[in-house]
């Protein structure tokens, strides 16, 4: 159960959050229960949408992007998010399985992308106070200062809405997945 409302429709959620769910709901083909959480502060919903526009159209790969979401969302332990963006990286990003079980483990496949999943990791375990080792890891695996920049926001994006689902109770409404990937 929520701790504070979550609209049953758009046309319940606040005025200026409608126009927001109503976009959400016209691109996804529904609106997630983040998303209707979210909507209670028309402010919050809109920066969220804002960062998440913005970041779409950087510098990392979306597969990378849903790596790194897996990642925070299972360092977090934010069971909603993990369900999400297992659905999101399997059907949108294409990765597979034993990707996304690496992924949630704090790692990748991937060489490249294991040098930022790993970053991202150990930018939320220790709040942000990584080492300058840990930013020439990066460059030595190829990404540059932007792309630098983006894994950071994505990291502070996908705790901003961990801690929304973990701390409201958002009910999960994708499919539900194990919470240990170890």
């Amino acid at each position: 159960m929520t701790r504070i409302p979550l609209p049953a429709t758009v046309d319940t959620a606040p005025a200026r959050s409608k126009p927001l769910l109503q976009e959400i709901n016209r691109a996804m083909g529904s609106v997630p229960n983040l998303f209707r959480i979210a909507s209670n502060s028309p402010a919050a919903l809109q920066g969220y949408l804002g960062l998440t526009g913005a970041l779409a159209n950087g510098t990392l790969h979306p597969a990378t992007r849903e790596r790194i979401a897996l990642a925070v969302a299972q360092a977090n332990g934010c069971g909603y998010c993990v369900a999400a963006h297992s659905y999101l990286g399997r059907n949108r990003a294409k990765l597979d399985a034993d990707e996304i079980l690496a992924n949630r483990r704090g790692q990748s496949l991937n060489s490249k992308a294991d040098v930022a999943v790993q970053f991202a990791v150990k930018l939320v375990d220790e709040r942000g106070q990584v080492q300058d080792a840990d930013v020439r890891a990066l460059r030595h695996a190829g990404y540059t200062n932007s792309d630098i920049v983006e894994i950071i926001a994505h990291v502070a994006l996908n705790t901003l809405t961990n801690y929304l689902n973990e701390a409201l109770g958002t009910p999960i409404d994708f499919p539900v997945v194990g919470a240990d990937a170890a």
